[in-house]
């Protein structure tokens, strides 16, 4: 007799019994259930897994498509490995590093001796085009990691090899795509069938782009990001010469003894770019208004501090302006889709009234800035009385600062632009990037929870709604900057991982935002810990760490 196991299905809300050792692709067709975009992976026990997942006992099923960030991130990791099956076969003997996500697709860069051309981009398309009609299927292989080490050596992927010797584990999951394997930190599909939707385009190197989350039967809409690029671009030439380009690099550094380098390093050089803007800003003798924006978590209110210093030291004096003393009266503000009040929304401020105080200190003329009381949710006056001086400028820092449409009546020549975050520039390995939403989420479920009694379950559970309105009044306005500004350090994660995993542990299993918690301390389990006792207290990381010495 065949034993069998109990499947509970949150699709559906049914209960199957299959035999024990049947795969989650198993359950998904005895299920008959109908996903147009899917399924691309599962939760099982609210821990994501790959559709090749075998059961051996009851569990809780919920299957994922294309359409969650979860689905998308399988789809995604699959893409790339036939990306590198596809440049292998054309090119032997080739580099290429999978390395930032940009324009609404990948940046890669691919290096095969010689510049590439379009008809190496249209060679690579078709190839993975043949790969995906094949219809090939990704093994998921386990190992003793010893065994993947020497194999990964033989093949010279050196950055994978001081990944998984840095990491620790016993055993190891590779992948095989026909004769290519490789490794990913997540779930891939169970073949390459399932990658309809693709396409490869030339962008300072290569560019692959992805569907659309809202409707994968199309591609992502692509938006030229060209200064973010170069941003990434920069560090990622740094940090190759350094040596220090993946986690395998950076924790061998620290198991080395190069800590305290590191650390110096990695301050002095976003100092250095914060000088840098300074000096820009002094160059320009008409500047009046210097507006900061970027996303949660992006450490603007400590960069718009050191700011401030380097502007003092360059005989500069900064004003500080709150956007927040500009908003509506509650009554007047906006509501979202859902009825609440948006307060994210730019037309949840005065803004003719901000126009208006704006164009009269241009002006020379003084006024009284407001003050808003969030707990009569109505603007005061707060007996702040100001007149721009010689040598004083405004700062102002705030989700909206980028939007031409908040300082739609100042002219552009008293204006500066600033975007700041923390565009994650390491890698886990060649093919493995890091997100920079994944690097945020972390700094702020360590100061929601330090700071404002939030637990990392509240955080996540709110964070798809912050990246909504960053989607919404943020990220559009991005190259509308004339300087941008990395906040992220190279050795954060690191010291980030000794502060966030306690607070992700308390996460429990039985809620929806648990899969999120788990991959964030799977991910964090990369990193070699690192103590904050040598970071200095002006660090940008102390925002949200703790121990800054500026007052916040």
């Amino acid at each position: 007799m065949v034993q069998e196991i109990k499947i509970r299905c949150k699709n559906n809300k049914k209960t199957l019994q299959l035999p024990i050792g049947s795969t989650l692709w198993d359950a998904y067709h005895a299920l008959n259930l109908q996903m147009p975009y899917g399924p691309v992976s599962a939760k099982v026990n609210n821990k994501v897994e790959g559709l090749h997942y075998r059961f051996y006992n009851d569990k809780d099923v919920e299957f994922l498509d294309v359409t969650s960030s979860s689905g998308m991130r399988t789809y995604t990791r699959s893409l790339f490995f036939v990306l590198v099956k596809a440049v292998k076969d054309l090119f032997p003997g080739c580099v290429l590093r999978i390395e930032t996500p940009v324009s609404r697709g990948y940046y890669c860069d691919l290096r095969i001796g010689r510049p590439i051309e379009e008809d190496d981009v249209t060679a690579i398309w078709r190839r993975m085009r043949e790969i995906v009609d094949a219809d090939i299927p990704f093994h998921r292989i386990q190992s003793p990691t010893e065994d993947a080490i020497e194999m990964f050596r033989r093949q010279g992927m050196t950055s994978k090899v001081r990944l998984l010797e840095s990491y620790g584990a016993i055993y190891t999951h590779y992948y095989q795509l026909d004769q290519t394997v490789d490794y990913f930190y997540g779930s891939l599909l169970t073949s390459t069938g399932g990658l309809k939707v693709f396409d490869v385009m030339k962008y300072y190197g290569l560019l692959l782009r992805i569907p659309s989350r809202k409707n994968p039967e199309k591609l992502e809409e692509m938006v030229h990001q060209e200064k973010m690029l170069e941003i990434f671009r920069e560090h990622h030439r740094w940090q190759e010469i350094v040596g220090l380009g993946t986690v395998g690099d950076f924790n061998k550094a620290c198991q080395e003894g190069r800590t305290t380098e590191l650390i110096n390093v990695a301050e002095a050089l976003q100092e250095k770019k914060i000088v840098r803007i300074a000096d820009e800003i002094q160059s320009r003798r008409n500047l009046k208004l210097i507006l900061i924006a970027g996303p949660s978590s992006s450490g603007k209110t400590t960069f718009s501090k050191r700011l401030s210093i380097q502007l003092m030291a360059n005989g500069i004096k900064p004003y500080p302006i709150s956007l927040d003393d500009y908003f509506l009266d509650r009554e007047h503000t906006p509501r979202d889709e859902h009825g609440e009040y948006d307060f994210e929304s730019l037309y949840a401020l005065d803004l003719p009234f901000f126009n208006s105080q704006l164009q009269a200190l241009l002006a020379g003329e003084e006024v009284e800035l407001p003050h808003f009381n969030f707990q009569t949710g109505v603007r005061e006056k707060s007996g702040k009385k100001l007149r721009l001086e010689d040598h004083m400028i405004l700062i102002l820092e705030g989700i909206h600062g980028l939007n031409p449409e908040l300082t739609a009546q100042i002219e552009e020549q008293y204006k500066y632009r600033i975007y700041v975050s923390a565009m994650t520039t390491i890698l886990l390995d060649a093919h493995n990037y890091i997100p920079t939403t994944d690097n945020r989420l972390l700094r702020r479920i360590i100061r929601d929870y330090k700071y404002r009694g939030y637990s990392a379950l509240d955080t996540i559970r709110r964070w798809p709604s912050v990246r909504e309105g960053e989607d919404k009044w943020i990220f559009p306005y991005q190259e509308e900057a004339d300087a941008m500004f990395n906040s992220a350090l190279l050795f954060e994660l690191a010291v980030i991982r000794n502060q966030a995993l306690p607070i992700l542990e308390r996460v429990p299993e039985n809620v929806p935002e648990y899969s999120e918690a788990y991959r964030l301390r799977k991910f964090l389990r990369y990193f070699v810990p690192m103590a904050d006792d040598e970071i200095p207290p002006t660090s940008l990381l102390r925002e949200f760490v703790g121990g800054s010495s500026f007052h916040y």
